[in-house]
């Protein structure tokens, strides 16, 4: 899958990047740039947040990607930020797993059928090609079952689940998309050799898994602002579960052959994805290659 690929050669180096928010009071403005080396495309994704949209019949978020001309200053696309995010989202998580994760892992637990969802089975195919069976759990069924009649259509041996601890207990890999607040996967359920997928949560007050889960596991993240940002790794931390130095490595440094910790069949390993410009860009730079110079 070319945004994997974009997204490990990205992260090989630590091009900078920034996120800022804005008021008024209930909206956020997202300003996420960055910008490549020796000339080539720089981006910036500008995102907003309105919860009462849903009053006006808007999306509560929006977003636009700019892409850049390093050399000249030329913005030379305008991509779907929404539709950019959610595929980069999925790209990492999977990028992340396949550095991770058993090599002989075959079954994929999708948890959630959202936008990124929806995007994950397609980039663990094209990552792990030993998946060989997805299920989808989600609180609505329906939701799930829609994801699941797109995901056979697309040739997927795919199917719903009714019950999370079940799913989670039978599955090699458990990717979660949620905007979850309070924990859904309970470590207490996780046995050696699974790898957990956590790309939902990207805020200090939303949770997909409990303080047991982290603990159990030798965790991971994708880039160091996680600790902070996400509530799977900043609530542990804060209760003294985790401590910042038991976070083993960043997603740089996992695509750095020369870091790349040793596989451990028996071990629990767990990925947190917060996000990042780094990350939308080398995406970005899929769909729109840099200019010649």
């Amino acid at each position: 899958m070319p945004a994997q690929e974009a997204d490990q050669d990205a992260h090989d180096s630590d091009d900078a990047t920034a996120t800022a928010s804005s008021p008024p009071p209930d909206n956020t403005l997202l300003l996420m740039p960055a910008w490549g080396s020796s000339g080539g495309i720089s981006g910036v994704k500008i995102v907003t947040v309105v919860p009462g949209n849903s009053a006006r019949q808007l999306p509560a978020v929006m977003a636009s990607y700019i892409v850049i001309d390093g050399m000249t200053g030329a913005h030379v696309a305008l991509l779907d930020g929404a539709v950019l995010t959610a595929r980069r989202t999925a790209a990492v998580g999977a990028l992340g797993a396949s550095l991770l994760a058993r090599p002989d892992s075959t079954k994929l637990l999708i948890v959630g059928a959202g936008a990124v969802a929806s995007q994950l089975p397609y980039a663990y195919a094209a990552a792990m090609p030993s998946i060989n069976h997805v299920t989808v759990y989600n609180r609505s069924q329906e939701k799930a079952q829609l994801l699941v009649d797109q995901l056979i259509a697309d040739g997927f041996d795919a199917v719903v689940a009714t019950e999370l601890e079940t799913a989670v207990r039978s599955a090699d890999i458990i990717s979660c998309a949620t905007l979850a607040r309070e924990p859904i996967i309970l470590g207490e359920w996780l046995a050696p050799g699974q790898h957990l997928d956590l790309i939902g949560s990207f805020t200090p007050h939303m949770r997909e898994a409990d303080d047991v889960a982290v603990s159990k596991a030798e965790v991971y993240v994708d880039v160091s602002e996680a600790l902070a940002e996400s509530g799977d790794i900043a609530s542990p931390i804060t209760a003294g579960v985790l401590a910042p130095d038991d976070v083993r490595g960043t997603l740089a440094s996992l695509c750095s052959a020369d870091q790349r910790p040793p596989r451990e069949p028996s071990h629990i390993t767990l990925f947190k994805s917060v996000g990042s410009a780094i990350s939308d860009l080398a995406c970005a730079g899929v769909a729109v290659p840099a200019p010649e110079p």
